[in-house]
């Protein structure tokens, strides 16, 4: 008697997620289908230009590496512009993450004041960030890098102040009995649990921020990205070629690097 309940209750239980299945699978293809509609999305384009896409991508199967020695400087300026970016970042990123929760500041005001600033830094894409920079500095890797800086910024504090809400809060408590300022509870019962995280984070900007310095060289932001844009402008698709392959080596390298370092801190 009792397996034969056990045994109704869990057929109820599946036909009950099959339902639920079920229902997820139609509300993503509606959601998909009226995206579609409003965008002006017909994939039925996309496989009428085939041709076209294997044209291109033909252009691209014979890369001219006899130009590779030249694009060495340039690769070299856009690793040293993410790594001076990403350090000036996290370093802006750590007080704004304490600022931005109210477990280090015990002020909703000040906090919420912090977390509009960082939604703000955020809500800029990087291209538009970039431009606007260039009109307003000029063109160059500085710029660039001030531009991934502030992106870093924004992204780094905001997984921070994440972190730092769910730290273990008898660290602060303990602090706190014996007459702790916030300035001394910050430093030493909340910077020890997330010393990791903001290492982990650190090096996860810092693969972002290679991959975004060769965008950022369409508005003339610096790096590696300004060849590719006139390469392409000069229809030097061999050229072309040889920058892909540069580019996906250095994140490749990136990767594994940070990899190491992410086994070795842990």
């Amino acid at each position: 008697m009792i397996f034969a309940k056990i045994r109704a209750y869990t057929d109820q239980s599946v036909h009950y997620k099959w339902y639920k299945h079920l229902f997820v699978v139609i509300l993503i293809l509606l959601v998909l289908h009226t995206s579609m509609r409003a965008s002006g999305t017909n994939f039925g384009e996309l496989v009428a230009n085939a041709d076209q896409m294997k044209a291109f991508l033909a252009k691209l199967a014979y890369p001219d590496f006899s130009y590779l020695p030249s694009l060495l400087m340039p690769l070299v300026r856009t690793v040293q512009m993410s790594v001076l970016a990403t350090t000036s970042g996290v370093l802006i990123a750590i007080p704004l993450a304490f600022l931005a929760t109210t477990t280090a500041t015990h002020n909703r005001i000040l906090s919420e004041i912090f977390r509009f600033l960082l939604n703000v830094i955020r809500t800029i894409p990087n291209t538009l960030l970039a431009a606007i920079l260039v009109s307003m500095i000029g063109i160059g890797e500085g710029t660039g890098c001030l531009t991934l800086m502030i992106f870093t910024a924004g992204m780094v504090s905001q997984l921070l102040y994440e972190a730092i809400e769910t730290v273990d809060l008898k660290p602060l408590e303990a602090a706190e009995s014996v007459g702790a300022s916030k300035l001394q509870t910050a430093v030493w019962a909340i910077w020890p649990q997330i010393v990791r995280p903001v290492l982990s984070y650190s090096f996860y900007a810092l693969e972002v921020n290679i991959r975004s310095s060769t965008v950022l060289g369409y508005v003339g932001a610096g790096g590696i990205g300004i060849i590719l844009n006139s390469s392409l402008s000069l229809f030097r698709y061999d050229r072309v070629s040889v920058v892909l392959i540069a580019i996906f080596l250095m994140v490749v390298v990136t990767d594994a690097l940070s990899e190491l370092c992410r086994r070795w801190l842990a």
